[in-house]
């Protein structure tokens, strides 16, 4: 069991057996170079630079790892970010205000639910998550407005 996470430029490294310095002051190649991190012990820590020019750090206790290897793993953990991001957007995984664990349990099975049926009909469609979402609504309000079951009288 290996583990692969981001760290914030402030942590505390130790590169040569000099003594501890930020983690953004130490030279770390492209090939990713083996640091002991303050309080935790010997790490690899890789620099990544993006497109706008941010630095980022990963670190990890597999001290034979190498860039590709990284790289793969950086790209599984993005698609699980994506994942997080759409069920908690589109099926409003976080919102239930309940506190029995069997309506706990139902409301997280149902929003799973309803995210593997916004998946299936964006593979089937083509449409993202949000335009399914948006499409649904939208016929909903049109059946509603061709038969209201419902008249709101106005209070102003």
């Amino acid at each position: 069991w290996h583990w692969l996470t981001r760290l914030k430029s402030n942590r505390l490294v130790n590169p040569d057996g000099e003594g501890n310095i930020p983690l953004s002051q130490a030279k770390i190649p492209p090939e990713g170079r083996v640091v002991h991190l303050k309080g935790y012990g010997f790490i690899k820590v890789f620099r990544t630079v993006s497109e706008n020019g941010d630095g980022q750090y990963w670190a990890t206790d597999d001290l034979q790892m190498d860039e590709a290897s990284r790289e793969d793993l950086e790209s599984q953990g993005w698609r699980i970010e994506v994942y997080h991001r759409g069920i908690k957007q589109c099926c409003g995984i976080e919102r239930a205000q309940v506190r029995k664990a069997v309506a706990q349990k139902n409301h997280f099975l149902y929003a799973l639910r309803a995210f593997l049926r916004l998946e299936i009909h964006k593979l089937r469609t083509g449409n993202s998550w949000y335009e399914a979402k948006v499409s649904i609504i939208r016929e909903a309000i049109r059946a509603y407005l061709g038969n209201p079951t419902y008249s709101l009288t106005p209070t102003a």
